[in-house]
């Protein structure tokens, strides 16, 4: 069964294609957004090695050529001269402004691409293939791209829209188990913001979520993916609710950027920590009750996944640094930083009225815990 979410923008609209066995059938998928049957694949090495071939039969199959370029694994391929090499590439293989591109890979690959693909000749058409949890849920749709800059993660992208997500929940079956978690922390955190139904659902069927049951994901992926079309539909370039979906994303990147953006850390991780960490702020502010960011940290430490700062490998540095991490954020206005903050399991708002002493506190006793 293959379901399917529209994102009904005006103008930009596209469909999510949620379901099993997927990718066996991207060329009949794709075909009918080809002016031409020729297509480029931007994917990196470990992707390439499992769901490379298999898209290029499918492609195939209903005579659609194809040429691929392979990046290296990896959050440091979100960077200037990997990015530089994809635009030059696609403009090498004679791309054209009615062609599309096809970003095959999770997160990393998806924002690098897109973003090749919003400045290539002033905006190519591109196909999400998220190969991870993560992208799947969450970074292949709503339009972001980008890629990192050594002050900060994503500050350097554009909003463009793709034309096509092909969500395979098959593939997720090849995720080591570290990737897996990792990208539950985005689903995690669409529950907490929104929908407390949808937490509900994700304390009952932990067992069944930790089994990769299809039919347990694919009821995961879609809601998660409902959401966000909903929130982006309502604000597409983050002007207001939008921002809701950076719930744990202002500690996140900080601690991202502690880490020097490296397997010490994935992303979803980075999330998952910081939903905890802004339950347990709005707890502090009044905000919320206790119970609240107790049964977050008890739903992520259910499913194995990343909870605390004492979770990270390595050092980190000290909290008034992290504080001075998190003043880079994209979301700071007038030198102000905005938290998503909760007044209860699915009720998330958007402030910049926190006492920066009262974070620093937090900070410094999560680190102490460590």
């Amino acid at each position: 069964m293959i379901d399917t979410v529209h994102v009904p923008l005006d103008g930009r609209a596209y469909d999510v294609r949620i379901g099993s066995d997927l990718l066996a059938r991207a060329g009949a998928e794709i075909a009918p957004l080809l002016k031409r049957p020729r297509v480029a694949i931007v994917t990196d090495a470990h992707v390439a090695g499992l769901h490379l071939a298999p898209l290029e039969r499918a492609l195939s199959a209903e005579g659609i050529a194809s040429v691929s370029l392979t990046l290296p694994a990896g959050e440091a391929t979100k960077s200037w001269p990997h990015f530089e090499r994809t635009v030059e590439w696609l403009l090498e293989e004679k791309i054209e402004r009615r062609d599309i591109i096809i970003a095959l890979g999770g997160g990393v690959i998806g924002d690098l691409v897109g973003f090749a693909a919003a400045v290539l000749r002033r905006g190519v058409r591109f196909v999400q293939i998220p190969t991870s949890l993560l992208a799947q849920v969450d970074s292949s749709v709503g339009g972001k791209t980008g890629i990192n800059a050594p002050q900060g993660k994503n500050l350097i992208g554009a909003f463009h829209q793709p034309s096509l997500v092909l969500a395979d929940i098959s593939v997720l079956n090849s995720l080591p188990d570290r990737d897996f978690l990792a990208g539950y922390g985005e689903v995690v955190k669409y529950g907490l913001l929104g929908d407390a139904t949808f937490f509900d659902w994700q304390e009952a069927q932990a067992d069944r979520i930790k089994a990769r049951d299809p039919e347990a994901l694919a009821h995961a992926v879609r809601r998660s993916v409902e959401m966000k079309a909903d929130i982006v539909v309502r604000d597409e370039t983050e002007q207001g609710d939008r921002a809701l979906l950076n719930l744990g994303h202002t500690f996140c990147h900080a601690f991202e950027a502690a880490t020097g953006y490296s397997d010490r850390l994935l992303h979803g991780e980075g999330v998952a920590i910081g939903c905890a960490l802004a339950f347990e702020l709005s707890s502090r502010l009044g905000l919320c009750a206790q119970e609240d960011p107790s049964r977050a940290r008890a739903l992520l430490s259910e499913m194995g996944m990343k909870v605390t700062l004492g979770d990270i490998d390595g050092e980190l540095p000290g909290a008034q640094a992290l504080l001075d991490l998190m003043g880079q954020d994209k979301k700071v206005i007038d030198g102000r930083l905005r938290f998503i903050l909760a007044r209860g399991i699915g009720e998330a708002f958007v402030t910049s009225d926190v006492p920066p002493d009262t974070v620093l506190t937090l900070l410094q006793d999560a680190l102490s815990d460590r």
